[in-house]
């Protein structure tokens, strides 16, 4: 991007904002993930099988997704800063049961889906940023909040190293102290934009549910932000059963990779906004089939690594690049159908280490349930290959500026 065009997208929105959302999703989403960070840990714990170790990381993602069109609903109603405000507060919650709690499985679950309200942040801080900027920087802006998915990082790393000293229930009490911090900033820093349409009714909200297209965009986010996000929840997992990797050495590895996904998400959004987001995506899901292939052969760690570093970060991208084409169709509906979106992305993080762990049960191998999450994105190829010609007839036109 020229100079100019820096200092044009800066003018053109709202830097609190932009900053307050990122930080809501980026410490928000470290909580939602935690589970899986400390998957490792929990498992020893409590003597799981991969079936069960795969359910217990799905559950705050499952329970995210859901939550997302509430709290989408909720960002269009009462407008996102309201809403936010009121999420950060209630991620306290999960934090000090996890805490004080989780001595059980049930109580693990129960906490698990608590911490969904940290993964429907999503709902709210993507339209927060969206309003406040016109459409070609939808891709850069929504990019750079979405962003925020480098939480994931953040448990990754520090996550087992926390639980190596104070035990993994010390863990969520130490994330009580950014969650607190992120609360200040982001009522300090966010501004409701100008352009928050005014409250309607809940039947309103949900005639998005009739478009077909609101059905296309749930797919191809189920698999770019369920692979990316299923993926961050599971990979410390994979790297200490399949490669013997010591605990933290496998939080280490799983960093590696989840920084891959997280901070290419805004040159996805960078891409799509000068090249067109269908362009972008049918060369990711390309990608990501490939390296996720190989991935299931289970090659040595080296070579498995460099392929989830770089299926990850196709991933991360491809998450940019569908919500490039989001607001693009939805902008007066943008925060019901981020939140719609967001929750069968976030269907599709349940499913996927659900699967993993699943088919680890049933064959003896990883490999089948990464050829498996191969097939789908290689079907995606098509699928978008198909759709993109109706929405060249009916909305993605170069008049009103969208590029395909």
């Amino acid at each position: 991007m020229r100079r100019a065009d820096i200092k044009d997208f800066f003018k053109a929105g709202h830097l609190g904002t932009l900053i307050s959302a990122f930080l809501y999703f980026d410490v928000s989403f470290m909580v939602w993930v935690m589970i899986g960070s400390l998957g490792v840990y929990i498992s020893e714990d409590f003597s799981l099988s991969p079936a069960q170790k795969g359910l217990v990381v799905a559950v705050p993602i499952l329970a995210g997704s859901l939550l997302r069109i509430p709290l989408g609903i909720a960002s269009d109603y009462f407008g996102p800063k309201k809403t936010g405000s009121v999420g950060i507060l209630l991620t306290l919650f999960p934090l000090l049961a996890g805490w004080l709690g989780g001595n059980s499985l049930e109580e693990l679950f129960l906490v698990g889906c608590m911490l969904g309200v940290a993964g429907a942040s999503f709902a709210v801080a993507l339209p927060m940023v969206s309003r406040w900027y016109p459409p070609e920087y939808q891709g850069l802006a929504i990019g750079i909040a979405g962003a925020g998915n480098s939480g994931t990082v953040l448990a990754s790393f520090f996550a087992p190293r926390l639980a190596e000293h104070m035990g993994w229930h010390g863990v969520f009490a130490i994330a009580v102290v950014p969650v607190l911090l992120t609360l200040a900033l982001f009522l300090f820093l966010a501004k409701e934009s100008p352009r928050q349409p005014s409250p309607q009714s809940l039947v309103h909200y949900l005639r998005v549910l009739k478009e077909p297209d609101t059905w296309w965009f749930n797919l191809f986010y189920m698999v770019t932000f369920g692979g990316f996000v299923g993926l961050a929840s599971f990979l410390a997992i994979f790297f200490h059963d399949q490669y013997g990797l010591s605990r933290v050495m496998a939080g280490n590895f799983a960093a590696l990779c989840v920084f891959a996904g997280s901070f290419v998400r805004p040159i996805g959004g960078l891409l799509a906004d000068r090249f067109g987001g269908v362009k972008c995506l049918l060369a990711l899901y390309g990608v990501v089939a490939s390296f996720m292939f190989f991935v299931g052969q289970l090659p040595p760690l080296p070579w498995a690594t460099v392929s989830l570093f770089l299926g990850m970060g196709a991933l991360g991208m491809g998450n940019g690049a569908v919500f490039q084409l989001v607001p693009q169709r939805f902008q007066k509906e943008i925060g019901v159908v981020t939140g719609v979106v967001g929750a069968a992305g976030g269907l599709g993080g349940f499913f996927l280490p659900s699967l993993l762990g699943l088919f680890k049960d049933l064959t003896g191998s990883y490999g089948t349930g990464f050829i498996a999450f191969s097939m789908v994105a290689s079907c995606c190829v098509g699928l978008l290959a198909y759709v993109h010609r109706d929405w060249r007839r009916h909305w993605a036109r170069e008049e009103m500026g969208v590029s395909l």
